[in-house]
């Protein structure tokens, strides 16, 4: 499941259109991503979920042309301000914030991207719903969710599609730009489609 069409044609071009894999758009955002992913599972049977495009980086974690392959996928915006700071659902009591991903499959695939010779780290994803603009805000994702690597927004709604039907999933991004201050200007999307491209021809092979 990518979010759009232009992260759709980079994994396909890496696949070599392999028939094994359905490569599918399933819209910006969670809950959109989440609805078109749910109806893909409800009408095929499938033993993977891979939620694959480009995103951020955060700094002195993933840099811009590398790879970063979720060890959890996080929703880092649901949850509730408080006078102490952000709470999350966790927290509060009201569900899960995080999708795990399988040890052994984690291993498998990042260690076949190194194998390829791919810049790949692994750690957990934050799936939010506004991007983050600000060096402020990054500091405190950062702070907040130890580890941190990436941020996109479709990885949680993707992932809880895939836990509803008790399947094992994946989340990979290619990273464009560094979490923070947005400044287009300074986005490498090509490379990032690029990177995205040669990942999925590894994925051909391991998976």
């Amino acid at each position: 499941m990518t979010a759009v069409a232009a992260e759709r044609d980079a994994v396909l071009r890496g696949l070599n259109h392999d028939p094994r894999f359905d490569v599918l758009v399933a819209g910006v955002g969670s809950v959109v991503a989440a609805v078109n992913t749910a109806r893909a599972l409800a009408s095929n049977e499938y033993s993977l979920v891979i939620s694959a495009g480009i995103g951020g980086g955060f700094s002195g974690r993933a840099e811009v042309g590398s790879l970063v392959v979720a060890s959890q996928i996080v929703v880092a915006d649901l949850g509730a301000e408080t006078a102490e700071g952000f709470a999350s659902v966790d927290e509060l009591g009201f569900g899960c914030s995080h999708v795990q991903i399988e040890a052994s499959l984690l291993d498998r695939v990042s260690r076949a991207l190194l194998a390829a010779k791919l810049p790949v780290i692994t750690g957990p994803v934050l799936t939010v719903s506004t991007v983050t603009g600000t060096a402020a805000s990054a500091d405190e994702l950062a702070a907040r969710i130890p580890g941190a690597a990436a941020e996109a927004m479709e990885g949680y709604g993707v992932g809880f599609a895939a836990f509803d039907r008790s399947l094992p999933v994946l989340e990979i991004r290619a990273i464009s730009n560094m979490v923070g201050p947005r400044q287009r200007s300074s986005w490498r999307i090509k490379e990032a489609l690029d990177i995205l491209e040669a990942a999925s021809s590894v994925l051909m092979e391991v998976l």
